[in-house]
C-alpha cells in the first residue's frame, strides 16, 4: 500500500534512540525532550517549548493556561480535524465555528462579525494542510477585541509567513508529530510561547501538577502528558531534516499541479507566505472525488477525502457557526493525494495517471 503521508525517518533517528537506551533513560522526560524542544525553539524562533504527547494535549493545556473554563465561547475553524476542537470541550467551553475562505483557511470577515457578536475568551486558528491561514489579520483582530489567540499549527511545522513561523504569531501555537505529519517522533505534539510563565505553568500542569515537594502533593489537578525521551530522540533526527521535508513536499506538489492543472484545482498560497505542502490537496472541477479515491484504493494507493466540516459533524448540530458554504463545497470536491517525501517523481506520475483515468 501506498500510504497517504508515512514516515520518512533520517537515519539518525536510531543512533539517538539506541543512546537514550544505553542511558536506561526512557521514561519521559530525559535529555532528548531537552534538545527536542531546543531544536524547535531555534527553527521556529519560539521563546519558549513544551514536548508532550500529543498536539491536542498542547492545545488542552494552552487553553488551561488561559484560563478558559466552563460555558466560555472559543471560535475555532470549522474546516478542520477534531483534534482541534475537541479540548474546547474539555473545558466545558463552547465552540463556535467559522468557516473557511478562498485559501481554505479562517474567514477573516466572519470572523470580526463572530467576534463583535460572541464575545469570546479565545480564537482558534488552524493553519490548514500545512498552508498559512491571514495570520497578521486575525492576529490584530484578536488584539482588537481582547482575545486570546492560539495557532493549530499542527500541521504546518515549516510554514511561513512574510519569513516568520506558523506557530509563532499568538499567544500559543500547537505542533503535531503524528505519524502522517512532515516530521514524527510517532506519536507528540509541541507548544510554544513567548510568554515565559504560561510556558512553566503549562510544563507543571503536564506532570500532575506535583507541588515542589519530597512527596505528591497536589493542590490541583494535571495530566500526564510529557513527551516520552525515547520519542524525544526520534523527533530530534527528524528536525535535522525537516527543511529537506518541506522542500520535497513542494516539489511533490508541483508536479501535481503541472498533470492535473487542467482537471482540478490546487490550494493556493496567499501572497508572501510558504507553506510546506504537508499533503498536496485540490478540488476536482468535474470528477467525483470519491470515485477517484475508490479506483486509486484498487491499486493499493491511499488518499482521503477533505476535512469534513465541524458545524455538519453530528456531535455539533447544535453548535452555532458562521458559514458561507466554502467549506462544505471544498469537501464535496476535494481529496488529499499521497505526499510522502520518500516517493520519487515517477510515483507521482503514475498516481496523475490513475486520478486521470476515472
Amino acid at each position: 500500500m501506498l500510504y497517504l503521508s508515512p514516515p520518512h525517518m533520517s537515519g539518525k533517528e536510531l543512533e539517538y534512540v539506541k543512546k537514550v537506551f544505553e542511558s536506561n533513560y526512557i521514561a519521559p522526560l530525559g535529555e532528548y525532550v531537552d534538545k527536542f524542544e531546543k531544536s524547535i525553539k531555534n527553527y521556529t524562533g519560539a521563546k519558549n517549548s513544551l514536548a508532550v504527547i500529543n498536539a491536542t494535549a498542547a492545545l488542552h493545556l494552552a487553553l488551561r493556561v488561559l484560563g478558559i473554563a466552563q460555558n466560555d465561547k472559543v471560535l475555532v475553524s470549522s474546516f478542520t480535524f477534531i483534534g482541534g476542537v475537541a479540548p474546547v470541550m474539555y473545558q466545558g467551553a463552547e465552540p463556535v465555528f467559522i468557516d473557511a475562505d478562498a485559501y481554505w483557511q479562517m474567514d477573516v470577515n466572519l470572523l470580526e462579525d463572530a467576534l463583535k457578536k460572541e464575545k469570546p475568551k479565545a480564537v482558534i486558528l488552524a493553519h490548514l494542510y500545512g498552508q498559512v491561514g491571514k495570520i497578521e489579520d486575525i492576529a490584530y483582530l484578536c488584539k482588537k477585541y481582547g482575545v486570546f489567540l492560539i495557532e493549530d499549527a499542527a500541521e504546518s511545522l515549516g510554514a511561513l509567513y512574510n519569513g516568520k513561523h506558523s506557530g509563532t504569531f499568538g499567544d500559543f501555537g500547537v505542533f503535531s508529530f503524528n505519524g502522517n505529519k512532515i516530521l514524527t517522533t510517532s506519536g507528540g505534539g509541541m507548544l510554544v510561547s513567548d510568554n515565559d510563565k504560561w510556558i512553566k505553568k503549562a510544563k507543571f500542569l503536564s506532570t500532575q501538577a506535583k507541588e515542589p515537594y519530597p512527596w505528591y502533593e497536589h493542590e490541583t489537578y494535571g495530566y500526564n502528558y510529557r513527551m516520552s525521551n525515547v520519542l524525544a530522540a526520534i523527533g530530534v533526527g527528524q528536525m535535522e531534516v525537516i527543511e529537506k521535508r518541506v522542500k520535497r513536499k513542494r516539489e511533490i506538489f508541483e508536479i501535481y499541479k503541472k498533470e492535473l492543472g487542467t482537471i482540478a484545482e490546487f490550494m493556493p498560497e496567499i501572497k508572501n507566505s510558504r507553506g510546506n505542502r504537508w499533503l498536496t490537496t485540490l478540488l476536482f472541477k468535474d470528477k467525483d472525488p470519491f470515485e477517484v479515491m475508490d479506483n486509486l484504493y484498487k491499486h493499493n494507493i491511499e488518499s482521503r477525502p477533505l476535512w469534513k466540516p465541524m458545524h455538519l459533524q453530528p456531535l455539533f448540530r447544535n453548535t452555532k457557526s458562521y458559514i458561507n458554504g466554502k467549506s462544505e463545497a471544498f469537501f464535496k470536491k476535494g481529496l488529499c493525494l499521497p505526499s510522502g517525501t520518500a516517493m520519487n517523481d515517477d510515483t507521482v506520475r503514475r498516481i496523475c495517471d490513475i486520478v486521470k483515468s476515472v
